[in-house]
């Protein structure tokens, strides 16, 4: 399973000891000025000291300094924020790209752990658990029957490389019960989805996020593409709501010729520093496409900007989301950090693509609401674009910055309205347990099904009455009879899924895919 991405402590001593160096090269206004506000943060300083001593109740002053912190970043941008010490480790993971565990997809099923998969190649796999098994102890900690949280279990899931842990697991399908030693290892979490050929011609790529190996990742797959005869990649950036700007950087660099642009950022003191594309580039040459949404952001609009701006390729999709603040991670020295807005970036036109935020709340993360109900998630007419925000290529053509990336080609989210949130339950989690459950009622019928007799036993099966009693039972009242083919179709895919792996899931999803098909169809 997937773990789901600097602190401002108030060490005030810190403070006052660089002041204290740097005081005799002030002037005096500047220096008067420097002491007003080293007093501020005397004050807070001393206000936690007060409570802490005197206050008649007994208080966690951390807690007080993480308010505090939060408290001051709420002033700023919405993308300025703080990581608790509790909360650092598993973002580090998922930027870095990998963790120390077991190696297995799960989730809770009726209070007990149960694999939904292991990870290929990972300790799990290699140990001899199987899809459906049940851990019940890990060495003598029992894991059932605890209503323990998904982050309890990773931790004791979690450990260090090399470490062992004794699994006792009770596995369905035998009606047995076993102990296996594991150890741990190293456990990948992939930005990079998928690579694949949708045609004899045309190349596939899926990022999720940007992180440290996203450039190795994608690296590797732009070659085996190019081995197997692409002439045309689709870089898919869908729902990527960024990462690393060095990751994009580099990626940009493999489709982009010698010193072209791909970058600008901008200071608080307006210093401006630019990147531009190496002589390294593998797909210079060759056709690239870029598919966006309204969750595509930071570093995933660098990428498509620098493909766009530079004439490079067309962007498909709707307008991405509007981010062109540039963080920096920043250790507060006891385990927690603060992520402080440092620059502003901008597209090779000059495009800062930074939507507003006067909203700083759920409002401004959230714009699908807002969006859908201007309807401009299916019509680019839409969208309202401002005429002194405007913009050209390299080429000359007309693009528009101060809110996300608006595409070459606009691709609606569905055919019709209406059919958005049918493809949204079918892409939830809803649909991954009920899936789960029916395989784990006879895991043995298909334990070596084929791709061809599973849809055959889908579709003559009784599983889409099944799904709709799934639904009911939780409380959701959809009338899916007369979308019964797509039901099945997404079921389908799931069923794939677990069954078999995530390129096969990809080669079965991506056939409906409306934007897909539309970058096929030119």
């Amino acid at each position: 399973m997937k773990i789901n991405k600097v602190y401002f402590p108030i060490v005030i001593a810190v403070a006052v000891a660089v002041g204290l160096l740097l005081g005799s090269k002030l002037n005096p206004s500047t220096e008067n000025a420097f002491l007003s506000r080293n007093n501020n943060k005397n004050k807070l300083n001393k206000l936690i000291d007060f409570i802490e001593k005197e206050y008649v109740d007994s208080l966690n002053t951390d807690s007080i300094v993480d308010l505090t912190v939060n408290g001051i970043l709420e002033k700023l941008d919405p993308h300025s924020v703080y990581i608790p010490k509790s909360q650092l480790e598993a973002v580090e993971q998922e930027m870095r790209g990998d963790f120390v565990g077991i190696g297995i997809n799960f989730y809770m099923y009726n209070d007990s752990l149960a694999v939904i998969k292991t990870i290929a190649n990972g300790p799990s796999e290699k140990a001899g658990l199987k899809s459906g098994d049940r851990i019940l102890f890990a060495d003598k900690l029992q894991l059932y029957n605890k209503k323990l949280e998904t982050d309890t279990l990773f931790s004791i899931l979690k450990g260090e490389q090399g470490s062992n842990v004794k699994l006792t697991v009770y596995r369905k399908s035998e009606k047995k019960k076993f102990a296996v030693n594991i150890t741990r290892d190293v456990i990948p979490i992939k930005s990079v989805d998928v690579w694949q050929m949708m045609n004899k011609t045309t190349g596939y790529i899926k990022i999720n996020r940007f992180a440290e190996k996203t450039y190795d990742e994608f690296l590797s797959g732009l070659t085996q593409l190019k081995k197997e005869g692409a002439n045309h990649i689709i870089i898919d950036l869908r729902d990527n709501g960024g990462g690393y700007l060095d990751s994009a950087v580099k990626i940009a660099d493999e489709f982009l010729k010698n010193k072209e642009l791909i970058v600008k950022t901008k200071n608080k003191k307006d210093k401006i520093e630019t990147t531009l594309a190496t002589e390294k580039g593998i797909f210079e040459t060759g056709k690239v496409s870029v598919l966006i949404n309204e969750n595509s952001a930071s570093a995933s609009e660098i990428l498509a900007g620098a493909i766009q701006d530079n004439d490079r390729g067309l962007v498909y999709g709707r307008r991405s989301f509007g981010k062109g603040l540039v963080q920096r991670e920043m250790p507060l020295g006891d385990g927690s950090a603060v992520r402080l807005t440092i620059a502003r970036y901008y597209t090779p036109s000059g495009r800062s693509i930074q939507k507003p935020y006067e909203d700083k709340g759920e409002n401004y993360f959230n714009e699908f609401d807002k969006r859908f109900e201007s309807g401009e998630l299916y019509e680019k007419d839409k969208v309202k674009i401002a005429d002194s925000l405007k913009f050209k290529t390299k080429r000359g053509r007309i693009v528009y910055g101060g809110g996300g990336i608006m595409p070459d080609i606009f691709v609606p989210l569905e055919d019709s309205h209406g059919a958005e949130g049918l493809t949204m339950l079918m892409q939830s989690g809803l649909v991954n347990y009920f899936v789960f459950e029916q395989l784990d009622q006879n895991r043995k019928k298909f334990e070596k099904i084929s791709m061809e007799a599973l849809e055959k036993e889908l579709r003559s099966g009784n599983y889409f009455n099944n799904f709709k009693e799934y639904m009911a039972k939780g409380g959701l009242l959809f009338n899916l009879d007369t979308q019964k083919d797509k039901v099945l179709f997404y079921l389908q895919a799931e069923f794939v899924r677990q069954l078999f792996n995530e390129n096969a899931y990809y080669q079965l999803i991506l056939k409906k895919d409306n934007m897909v098909n539309k970058v096929l169809s030119k």
